[in-house]
């Protein structure tokens, strides 16, 4: 059996899958299901049991998150958000589904290698998911609305998180340069497969000098993102990029002329005003929202 191609990963999922439609049998191996059962067993074990989280340090998986932001992460003694709950059960799900998306590659006959393999560029450490086809692939399992950049190839243009320059570092220690990402939709189950061009991805060395350089400073850089426009109201609001950041009220505190970030609960979720022209015709929240800060501050110094 010829050597399978790496362009052609999707469709060949799709294809064995196909035999599902038909009413036929996949025929999987008691192999295959003890090993994929093992596999699990090791996320779950990895999930329940986190690392003690002492000071953030430089890793692949955050060096391609924005300078500031990384700033806080490493060098802010003030509080951050606490992780919510219901995010350890994402965690949970998204690497269950890693796993699902490693085991089709495999029953599509592609060669899957050096899972989690630790590199190394210029001191910054990380596990790359793995080598698919001899390429580096990192699995990447997104909503509907992250997933179309994988499948559209818009990711360089929106990449809050960093994954371009993580792929990049990962590569380097590898040794590589042509892999790319390997993307499900947890909504419907659609794979991409996403390959960037070279020139689109950071200099990963370039990047690190960067933020070491950074992190140097007392002061935190500019800015990640600049607040928008809430529609036409005059107001200003976070936008998307800072929406998931654990560090934001602490960096907009001057917002709202030093009042700091003000909270509105609307039926698709809170938005963070940092400029209040007119008054949104929503509850507003912020006494509450600074108050749940507060005790979990005060739950933590007292251990109760």
């Amino acid at each position: 059996m010829s050597k399978k191609k790496l362009n052609t990963l999707v469709e060949d999922i799709y294809k064995k899958l196909s035999a599902l439609g038909e009413g036929k049998s996949l025929n999987l191996s008691d192999e295959v299901i003890d090993q994929f059962g093992e596999d699990m067993k090791e996320v779950l074990k990895h999930w329940s049991t986190p690392s003690p989280r002492s000071k953030e340090t430089l890793r692949m998986s955050n060096i391609g998150r924005p300078n500031r932001q990384l700033w806080f992460d490493m060098k802010t003694e003030k509080e951050a958000q606490p992780i919510a709950p219901a995010t350890f059960i994402k965690f949970l799900y998204g690497h269950m589904l890693e796993e699902v998306v490693l085991l089709l590659v495999r029953l599509a006959g592609h060669t899957v290698s050096d899972e989690q393999k630790e590199v190394n560029v210029k001191g910054v450490h990380g596990h790359m998911d793995c080598v698919i086809d001899g390429e580096v692939i990192d699995i990447k399992t997104a909503s509907g609305f992250a997933f179309k950049k994988f499948r559209d190839g818009t990711l360089r243009e929106d990449d809050t998180f960093g994954y371009m320059a993580q792929l990049a570092g990962y590569e380097s220690g590898h040794g590589t340069s042509n892999g790319g990402f390997l993307a499900m939709n947890k909504e419907s189950g659609e794979l991409a497969l996403y390959c960037p061009e070279e020139l689109d991805k950071p200099n990963i060395e370039t990047k690190i000098d960067k933020v070491k350089k950074s992190l140097k400073d007392e002061t935190p850089p500019e800015l990640c993102y600049q607040p928008i426009p809430d529609g036409v109201s005059g107001n200003m609001k976070l936008p998307r990029g800072c929406m998931y950041c654990r560090h934001k009220v602490e960096c907009h505190k001057d917002s709202n002329g030093g009042e700091g970030l003000r909270v509105f609960q609307y039926a698709k979720g809170l938005s963070y005003l940092t400029r209040v022209v007119k008054q949104p015709k929503v509850q507003e929240i912020t006494n509450a929202f600074k108050k749940s800060k507060a005790n979990k501050k005060t739950r933590k110094s007292t251990g109760v």
